[in-house]
């Protein structure tokens, strides 16, 4: 062999780290190779990412059910008020202008009043259905655990609690 050589050094102080590094204890406790290391790490590194996409699946299916209730109330909303529309109106719009004009209805300012009281039922309806959306938090389990990868990867899960 060749004089520039060197051997691989064997204690810790060679290395510069200390014997109670709990990093370097696995280091000595372990017979394996560097291939042997890399393919679990790559084993991890990939079962670790399948279960984060099987998280974030979950969670976006709970998230998409949520906004279909909400957006399911928009629309039941505007069926129910669209029927209750066409009656309603019509009804008020009549009675209001008898009211107003005696004998002679003054149907211009009772559809005013009407087009008012249904502006007020429309307003509140879509609070209603924003109040639905708004409890939609995203994937915070699946942000929670992509924060702990770092320390995972770098066997350091005790970090992690």
């Amino acid at each position: 062999m060749s004089s520039e050589y060197q051997e691989r050094p064997t204690h810790a102080a060679e290395m510069g780290v200390s014997e109670t590094d709990e990093s370097y204890q696995r280091y000595r406790a372990e017979d394996r190779s560097l291939g042997e290391i890399a393919s679990e790490v790559l084993e991890n590194a990939s079962t670790l990412i399948r279960q984060e996409v099987e998280l974030a699946k979950a969670e976006a299916k709970d998230a998409a059910g949520k906004a279909g209730k909400g957006v399911g109330m928009f629309v039941g909303a505007a069926i129910a008020g669209l029927l209750a529309l066409i009656a309603l109106t019509l009804m008020l719009w009549w009675a209001f202008a008898v009211l107003i004009g005696g004998e002679d209805p003054a149907l211009g300012w009772s559809g005013l009043i009407v087009t008012v009281l249904w502006l007020v039922v429309a307003g509140v309806l879509a609070a209603l259905g924003k109040s639905e959306l708004d409890k939609i938090k995203g994937l915070p389990k699946t942000q929670d655990t992509v924060k702990k990868i770092p320390n995972a990867a770098t066997g350091h899960e005790e970090k992690n609690r």
